[in-house]
C-alpha cells in the first residue's frame, strides 16, 4: 500500500548541468510533452531580486497547486538542491533529480554561438563550472547525456523514474 501512496504523489523533476549542456532544451520540451508546467527558478529569483530562502517560500504558494512541475535553476550546489528537495517533500512531492552531462569541447562550442564572443563563453563556462556540485550517490541522480536526442533522453528519465518508484 505504501507504494501506492508514493505513485499518487505529484513529480517535481529537478534538472541541473553545466551552462550549453542541454538542460533548458530538455527541460522545456519534457514539460511541454507531458503537460507538466516549466518553472526556470534563477530566472524568477533574479527577475524580482529573490534571495534563494524567498524563492522558496513563494515557491511554496505554487506548490499548493499539487500540480507536477519541471524546474530549472537554482541547483548548481548540494546544499541549494537538498533544501529544494526538502521543501518539495514537506509539500508532498516526490522530486527526482536530473543530471544533463555533454562534453566540455560541445559546452565550450554552444557557448560561442550563444554569446558570439570566446571571452564572454569562457567566463560564464568558468564561473558556472566553479559554482557547479556534482551530484552525491545520495542524490541518486538520473543522468542524461545533452547530446543525445530527446526520445532517447525521454525513455531513460522514464525509466529512471519507474526504478525509483519501485524502490
Amino acid at each position: 500500500m505504501e507504494g501506492n501512496k508514493e505513485k499518487n504523489k505529484p513529480r517535481a523533476l529537478l534538472v541541473f548541468g553545466a551552462p550549453c549542456s542541454g538542460k533548458t532544451t530538455f527541460a522545456e520540451k519534457f514539460a511541454s510533452k507531458f503537460n507538466l508546467t516549466y518553472y526556470n527558478l534563477s530566472d524568477i529569483r533574479k527577475e524580482y531580486g529573490l534571495s534563494f530562502d524567498d524563492l522558496l517560500s513563494v515557491f511554496e504558494l505554487v506548490l499548493k497547486t499539487r500540480h507536477s512541475v519541471v524546474l530549472e535553476g537554482c541547483l548548481d550546489s548540494e546544499k541549494e538542491r537538498a533544501e529544494l528537495r526538502n521543501t518539495l517533500r514537506n509539500h508532498g512531492y516526490s522530486p527526482a533529480l536530473i543530471w544533463v552531462q555533454t562534453d566540455m569541447a560541445t559546452i565550450r562550442l554552444r557557448l560561442k554561438l550563444r554569446y558570439k564572443n570566446v571571452s564572454k563563453a569562457k567566463k560564464t563556462y568558468d564561473d558556472a563550472v566553479a559554482q557547479l556540485e556534482a551530484p552525491s550517490d545520495i542524490e541518486k541522480p538520473i543522468i542524461l547525456s545533452g547530446k543525445h536526442t530527446f526520445e532517447t533522453q525521454v525513455k531513460h528519465v522514464i525509466k529512471g523514474l519507474a526504478e525509483q518508484a519501485d524502490k
